[in-house]
């Protein structure tokens, strides 16, 4: 009769533990039917789920304890009844998703408050991963970023009451809270399209010209009501445009050497591209600076406003189609769709209500830095991190950059 044995093996990490071990229960025909190993701080921790054709598994798990002995490592074997196993291969089939937390230090706190919410739902957490660096023990740095992922498995029908519980948190833990189903897609995202202003830069164009032109505080005003989604955007659009009547064509390349990068926007960007996905801006602002970028940060495609000019004066009037949130996801659509790539491997990144059309569309919606009311709306948010804490939401790890 077959045994089914969980082998837990702990102690000092050293190489060559796992090969020792394996090659003791191979001598005995043992199949595994499940393993996993963690290292936290060179101390081991090695389970095994072993199958033992022979009808005694004492033999060889005498041999395991005393090969744990020789390595300073500590031992425990617990029997598994067969219903016991088979209620655990049944769980394969229950939903897999991937929660992934996001401040610049994790704390105790962090992990216990979402542990709890977890828990509340009934689902069970199969495995944490930290996808940042190691920590220091010194003061942290003002950018410093911490990263965990949590891979939880359970029916998750009330997946909306889940996100709300976490959204309830986020602001009060200053911790970013991202769920997401643990499928093929968040493994093969493609296209990358980002809002400019206040996304990947910190500042609102608009505003920076409406300052060079005398009149900051009215379209502060109107832009701020916009962000919001208190007013329609076309009608606040043209209302800012027109009060930049007569400003100087000079006035942009100076405001565009100014513009200062998000935290994060250069390191992501270079990592996209090292990757090969393809990116786009698609931007409420102008096309003037969209391409400003798309040099600096090696963009492919540049969707945004053509800011109207004659006899180098802004007339206060823009040409063409007004790019606004409508316009961004149908653009979002046309390039996947030229790139042959799936809505469920695009990632869309934006902070105003302009943005929720093309967030939505996304597999992977991203509110960055964002109102309220957006980050409310959205698919993920990030609030506490840069812009490069997105490569942590496709599964990348800091040492991934180095390598």
């Amino acid at each position: 009769m077959k045994e089914i044995i969980l082998i837990n093996l702990s102690g000092p990490d050293k190489p060559g533990v796992t090969s020792s071990v394996t090659a003791l229960l191979a001598k005995h025909n043992v199949n595994i039917l499940d393993i996993g190993q963690a290292v936290i701080h060179n101390a081991l921790a090695l389970g095994i789920l072993a199958e033992f054709s022979d009808a005694d598994s004492w033999p060889a798990l005498k041999e395991v304890l005393f090969r744990a002995n020789e390595l300073g490592l500590q031992s425990r074997f617990s029997p598994v009844a067969p219903e016991s196993y088979q209620d655990w291969v049944a769980d394969k089939g229950k939903d897999r998703h991937i929660i992934t937390l996001l401040s610049r230090r994790i704390t105790a706190e962090h992990i216990a408050r979402v542990s709890s919410i977890i828990a509340e739902f009934e689902l069970n957490i199969d495995s944490i991963n930290r996808l940042s660096g190691r920590v220091g023990i010194e003061e942290a740095k003002a950018l410093e970023k911490s990263c965990v992922e949590l891979s939880v498995r359970g029916d998750a029908d009330n997946l909306t009451d889940l996100k709300a519980k976490f959204l309830e948190i986020s602001a009060e833990l200053e911790l970013d809270i991202a769920v997401q189903k643990d499928d093929m897609y968040r493994r093969t995202r493609r296209l990358v399209c980002f809002d400019m202003d206040s996304t990947l830069i910190e500042a609102e164009v608009i505003d920076e010209l409406a300052k060079e032109a005398g009149v900051g505080d009215q379209v502060s005003e109107i832009t701020e009501l916009a962000m919001q989604g208190e007013i329609d955007f076309d009608e606040s659009f043209r209302r800012r445009v027109s009060l930049l009547k007569g400003l100087d064509e000079s006035v942009l390349a100076a405001v565009a050497d100014r513009l200062k990068l998000t935290e994060g926007a250069e390191q992501l960007l270079k990592m996209l591209n090292t990757l090969g996905y393809k990116t786009a801006i698609l931007s409420g602002g102008f096309t003037y600076f969209a391409k400003h970028l798309q040099k600096k940060l090696n963009i492919d495609y540049v969707h945004a406003n053509e800011l109207d000019i004659q006899d180098g004066k802004v007339t206060g009037e823009v040409t063409g189609t007004i790019v606004n949130g409508e316009r961004k996801a149908e653009l979002l659509k046309e390039i996947a769709e030229r790139e042959g790539i799936v809505l469920d491997q695009v990632i869309a990144v934006g902070d105003g209500a302009n943005d929720l059309p093309m967030l939505s569309v996304a597999g992977l919606g991203v509110a960055f830095r964002a109102k309220p009311l957006v980050r409310k709306s959205a698919k993920h948010a990030i609030s506490n991190l840069g812009l490069d804490a997105i490569l942590y939401l496709i599964g990348m790890r800091d040492r991934d950059e180095h390598q």
